[in-house]
């Protein structure tokens, strides 16, 4: 019997194990007699394909199902035989379930720990008594299964010996939680048929010693050269930078035109010289403390990214490094979105052309929840890049833990990827040639189902969590045994030259020429090509190089947008659209012929069909974005018939851009990183993440403040990435109503993103037109609104779309004399209506009202020449709904006053406040309160 019977007990644990027995004697009950055994065993059983001739409602025969079968047909046959027979029968069954024990559970009896401090579990399933096995039975030949070794029988001492080999030396394997059989059997024949020790040539295996002598080679020289500063070493892991090496020839010979690598500090310096090819001596510059950059903060050395091209047996290969800040796995999603925006470049929807791999740390892989987002994001539509690579540089202790057991609650750090079924190859970081092959099989395991694979190489840090610190205090037992410890390249040396692969000589000649080249400051990465080929680069020199201005051309030609306005609301036959998308849809029509003004969602969705006529991509995700959390957008029509969705804005025209709409898992964080790493290599797209409500970016707030507002000036990336985020105070609680305003406008200096709160329709048209127009590329933040989008008078004309522009401030909309007006009221979003309303019903002509639709840059020009006709004017009021401490009041009120101060002599004019007072919380509960305050803030605005 093959293998297969043991893979149905095992995948249900009421049949496993120790209630084999049972359930086998229930069986050939049941064969006998259906009416014999239990209704729930017979119900379960009733659910088992039988073979032919077994009943009279014989159905076909699956593999797995017919071992079941058999096993109840051995059974009855050995009753009526002998009871020697019996015996066979039964211990080919245990030697059935020896094989599947080794393959659920070898991994915890595997030598996968260099340092051999690993605990080993106790692993009963591997034994053969469990089994009800036993050294007399060594000599005895059994059927080892289809997928075994390639033999029909083998002694029971070979099939031990194979499997011991196969999964209990360098590599642990991890793979029977993989519930696809082709997946799973696939990997099975890849460790079974090689015992997971394939013979690689001579040629191999001295260029992987050579890979290990450049890793070791540049930690000495930096050790020795620069002692006791930070630079995060990859002592202990060395096989770290030939693993790498091999995953990117490799995937070059499959085709893959691009590798993304993302990963925190362990080993990073290491990898950009010795596999990216940085220039030592630009590395030696940094380490001197000079200026890398000419604008811009500047970052440490081991947060830098960067990218080259490299040759491979497929071709040229353009390798990037993202890069990243100390929150260490935030950068991973980072990497897909930049893989992403890669592969719809190269339109490569399968993921062939463009690699992602991440490189993670074992306490943050284990304890970061952005790692869970990543993966759960692998195989959506909005995020999937065709499976990832993922390596966990395991040190075996993190940062001040002192015990695994206070760095995770999991047997391995590695266990969090078993939620998508990813495989998982534990490897002894000391086996160079148990790396390498472990490396060729998760590789050639994504590129073959497209799915994420984990590498943990298991290895240890040989100085501390940086070069200045004293490990010993905290992990005596140890670093006692890693001083006593030969790096991973003496080890392998020394197994080269007792196999003869290479000489003593030879050896030495390698650490000597290495360490020339570095002095020399020659580039000491393989395959480096020195001429790349830029066209597998992304072009950003159109955007590079322009200095900040808020003006753009936006306008467009009033016949072609009246024909795009009208294409987008095309339904075609056949597409059964809801009572009241309909009416939406109904409305949009009448927009579009003049008979109706614009309101909010036709405006934003006419951005989209001009820009992509215009010829830019155009991406937006978000959790409801497809609708609008407030039933505004509706880009994404339900057939009510069979439920499948016809999207307008992607049949504009033959050949247009990609319109891409998602709603995206329940996510903030990777999310919004993902769509950072999209926008910073689709200069010329619009990328859009909205909020389902603007606060929810609260789960997002280090994507904001490490790579949103800075990364232009810590590492010179540009990013035109917009931010749809709802604000507004509509009574709906603290958790609902602020978006954080005083979040970002704290973040905002020297041009580094717009923050803009616009309050029309054409106002968001000319926005989002703005951000892609103009060739300036930078993060905007926008205010959106909620009861805006279908405010009677936050309505706009098609002639303010076709010939207007953003206006940063908007001026009073009344018929005011100027010479009357003595105060003056300065607010952003929604309040406007508030105030408008309040001076429309006290007669208030004596009171102008300005909008900010622009907070940051802050608009001082501008602003002045709204207010520079009110010449009598005494008082000026911000007037804003956040509380007192939030909102734009602190981080804006020097700009206002500098306007104000402006003014015909600047005296007597005191900027005011009218607003909510400070609050812990950004709004109140209670609808009462709400209600009060907000009548309380405008009446303040106007006569305070």
């Amino acid at each position: 019997m093959q293998q297969g019977i043991m893979e149905l007990m095992w995948r249900s644990s009421h049949v496993s194990g120790g209630n084999a027995h049972y359930v086998e004697a229930l069986y050939e009950q049941y064969l006998e007699d259906p009416d014999a055994v239990p209704d729930e065993w017979r119900n379960y059983f009733d659910q088992l394909p039988r073979p032919e001739g077994s009943a009279s409602h014989d159905v076909p025969l699956a593999p797995i199902r017919d071992q079941f079968y058999q096993l109840g047909r051995a059974r009855r046959t050995a009753q009526a035989g002998t009871a020697a027979d019996s015996g066979e029968n039964k211990k080919q069954v245990k030697v059935l379930q020896l094989i599947n024990a080794y393959r659920f559970r070898g991994h915890q009896k595997a030598d996968i720990d260099p340092l051999g401090l690993r605990s080993p579990t106790p692993v009963p399933d591997l034994d053969l008594s469990f089994h009800q096995l036993s050294k007399a039975d060594l000599d005895t030949e059994f059927q080892t299964g289809s997928f075994f070794m390639g033999l029909d029988k083998a002694p029971l001492k070979e099939i031990v010996e194979a499997l011991e080999q196969t999964y209990c030396r360098s590599i642990g394997c991890e793979i029977m939680h993989i519930v696809d059989t082709e997946e799973k059997r696939w990997l099975q024949q890849r460790f079974e048929s090689v015992r997971s020790a394939p013979r690689f040539s001579d040629e191999v295996r001295k260029h992987v010693l050579e890979r290990l002598t450049a890793a070791e080679g540049l930690e000495s020289y930096l050790a020795s050269k620069y002692p006791g500063t930070k630079r995060f070493g990859l002592e202990g892991g060395e096989a770290f930078i030939p693993m790498m090496d091999e995953l990117i020839q490799r995937a070059g010979g499959y085709g893959t035109k691009e590798v993304v690598i993302g990963m925190a500090h362990r080993g990073r310096l290491n990898l950009l010289v010795n596999i990216l090819g940085k220039n030592p001596s630009e590395l030696i510059d940094e380490f001197d403390g000079k200026k890398v950059i000419e604008r811009g903060s500047g970052d440490v050395k081991y947060h830098q990214g960067f990218s080259s091209n490299v040759m491979t047996p497929g071709g040229e290969v353009h390798l990037a490094l993202s890069f990243n800040p100390s929150h260490l796995e935030i950068v991973s999603p980072v990497v897909e979105g930049s893989v992403r925006a890669r592969q719809d470049r190269r339109d490569d929807p399968e993921g062939t052309k463009v690699l992602p791999i991440n490189v993670h740390g074992d306490a943050a892989f284990a304890g970061q929840g952005v790692v869970m987002e990543t993966f759960q994001m692998s195989q959506t539509r909005a995020y999937k890049t065709g499976g990832t690579l993922h390596i966990v540089i395991n040190n075996q202790v993190g940062f001040t833990t002192s015990n695994p057991l206070d760095a995770r609650s999991t047997e391995y750090c590695t266990d969090i990827a078993k939620m998508v079924q990813a495989p998982i190859f534990h490897v002894n970081g000391d086996d160079a040639d148990a790396v390498l092959h472990a490396t060729q099989v998760a590789l050639d395991y994504r590129q073959q189902f497209k799915r994420d694979v984990v590498i943990d190489l298991v290895c240890y840090r040989r100085r501390g969590h940086n070069e200045a610190d004293e490990p010993s205090g905290t992990q005596p037992m140890m670093y006692s045994k890693i001083k006593q410890h030969p790096s991973s390249r003496t080890l392998y040396a020394q197994r080269l030259v007792e196999q003869g692969v290479v000489s003593e000589d030879g050896v030495k000649a390698m650490v000597e020429t290495y360490r020339d080249d570095l002095v020399a400051g020659n580039h000491v990465a393989n395959a480096l090509v020195q001429e790349p080929n830029t066209s597998l680069f992304v072009d950003w020199k159109p955007y590079l190089g322009h200095e900040w201005t808020g003006d753009a051309d936006t306008t467009f030609d009033m016949k072609r947008l009246q024909q795009l306005a009208a294409r987008m609301c095309e339904i075609p036959d056949g597409v059964e659209v809801q009572r009241q998308v309909a009416k939406i849809y109904d409305d949009r029509r009448r927009m579009q012929a003049g008979g109706l003004a614009l309101n909010w969602g036709f405006a934003e969705t006419l951005a989209y069909a001009t820009l992509l006529d215009q010829g830019h991509p155009v991406r937006i995700t978000g959790q409801d974005v497809g609708r609008g959390t407030f039933s505004h957008r509706h880009a994404v029509v339900h057939n009510q018939k069979d439920g499948s969705a016809y999207v307008p804005l992607q049949h504009m025209a033959d050949g247009q851009p990609c319109f891409t709409i998602h709603d995206s898992f329940l996510s903030e964080e990777a999310v919004l990183a993902f769509e950072y790493g999209y926008a910073t290599t689709m200069p010329n797209a619009l990328i859009v993440w909205e909020a389902q409500f603007g606060d929810f970016f609260n789960g997002a707030q280090v994507v904001v403040d490490q790579f949103i507002s800075s990364g232009e000036t810590k590492w010179g990336r540009l990013c035109g990435l917009t931010m749809l985020l709802p604000h507004g105070y509509e009574g709906q609680g603290p958790e609902h109503s602020s978006a954080r305003l005083e979040r970002f406008l704290q973040l905002c200096a020297e041009h580094n993103m717009q923050v803009c709160v616009p309050t029309t329709p054409a106002q968001i048209f000319h926005l989002l037109r703005r951000q892609v127009i103009r060739p300036l590329r930078k993060p905007l933040v926008v205010m959106s609104p909620k009861s805006l989008l279908r405010h009677k008078e936050a309505t706009s004309t098609l002639e303010e779309l076709a010939y207007g522009r953003f206006q940063m401030v908007l001026p009073d909309q009344g018929k005011l004399e100027a010479g009357k007006v003595e105060r003056i009221v300065l607010c952003a979003g929604k309040v406007y209506y508030d105030l408008a309303n309040w001076r429309e019903e006290f007669a208030r002509d004596d009171v102008a009202l300005l909008r900010l639709e622009q907070l940051y840059p802050f608009p001082k020009e501008e602003l002045f020449e709204a207010i520079k006709a009110y010449t009598n004017v005494t008082d000026v009021v911000w007037c804003q709904e956040e509380p007192l401490n939030q909102g734009a009041w602190y981080s804006s009120q020097h700009h206002m006053r500098a306007v104000v101060d402006m003014l015909r002599d600047g005296l007597g004019r005191e900027l005011k406040f009218a607003g909510r007072p400070a609050s812990a919380a950004p709004a109140a509960g209670y609808m009462s309160v709400h209600t009060e305050q907000q009548r309380q803030l405008v009446e303040d605005a106007f006569n305070a």
